[in-house]
């Protein structure tokens, strides 16, 4: 099978094309016109470093197969630089890109036809104490690791920074299949010994490349385990948060674009 096929699969999915925009009010967001540089790679802190911002910005150069970088997914339908009363903006965008969370219906047909959609996600997995932990840089989430990461029983949300953020990978156009994500044999390990119900990665697949369909179908085939994909961890200290990860009520949908936030 194809590597682009086995993407298709999985929902790493060309994102639809940018909508063309409707008469002469219509203009290109202005916030696309700014270059993104180093300088954004940074630890984005609020409330005097209390809130921790761990959701990449949906900016046009983020990694998005068959094309180069995502590209622009709002547009400006009405605008007052044009003679508008407003500005009016439009979004348009694949559901399983940047920061994002897959439902059990992703790659489960009997699960979507069930209505186990993002709407159906349970809050309560979302929000709530979160660790945040590195994992060894030579290795996917195999069985063998995740056994020597020793993850504490009564532990319930996990979040994994790996390789995957040192080599800046979120940051980088071109789709990466060298990517660190999860073996099938460690995504069993992980629902056999542990008592995780929410795991989220630092790259666009939970699933390392060679495994992309095996490790997916391990956790959406457990509708209890919730998979947070895409998230930014540059520069955040592993540790003990209280992580708040709300999806958009998007009925009928296997997949969303997510806001995750770590309160320290």
């Amino acid at each position: 099978m194809s590597p682009l096929l086995l993407m298709l699969l999985i929902g790493l999915t060309m994102a639809p094309g940018v909508h063309v925009a409707r008469g002469s009010d219509s203009a290109t967001h202005p916030a696309y016109a700014a270059a993104v540089d180093a300088a954004e790679v940074r630890l984005e802190e609020y409330g005097d470093g209390r809130i921790v911002d761990i959701t990449h910005a949906y900016r046009p150069d983020l990694p998005a197969p068959g094309r180069d970088g995502l590209g622009p997914v709002t547009q400006l339908t009405e605008s007052m630089a044009n003679g508008s009363i407003n500005n009016v903006s439009e979004l348009r965008m694949v559901v399983h890109a940047g920061t994002h969370v897959d439902a059990p219906g992703h790659m489960v047909q009997e699960h979507f036809e069930a209505g186990l959609d993002v709407n159906k996600l349970d809050l309560d997995v979302l929000n709530g104490p979160a660790l945040l932990i590195d994992v060894p840089r030579d290795t996917n989430l195999t069985a063998q690791a995740m056994e020597s990461l020793k993850i504490p029983q009564g532990i319930r949300r996990v979040l994994f920074r790996t390789l995957n953020t040192d080599r800046k990978l979120m940051w980088t156009k071109v789709i990466d299949t060298s990517f660190v994500g999860f073996t099938e044999d460690g995504a069993q390990w992980l629902v056999d010994n542990t008592d995780i119900k929410l795991i989220g990665v630092d790259y666009l697949s939970v699933a390392a490349f060679d495994h992309l369909i095996s490790a997916h179908l391990v956790f959406l085939n457990s509708p209890g385990i919730i998979p947070i994909e895409g998230l930014k961890l540059d520069h955040v200290k592993a540790g003990l948060y209280t992580l708040h990860c709300l999806p958009l009520r998007l009925l009928g949908c296997d997949g969303s674009p997510i806001r995750c936030i770590l309160i320290k």
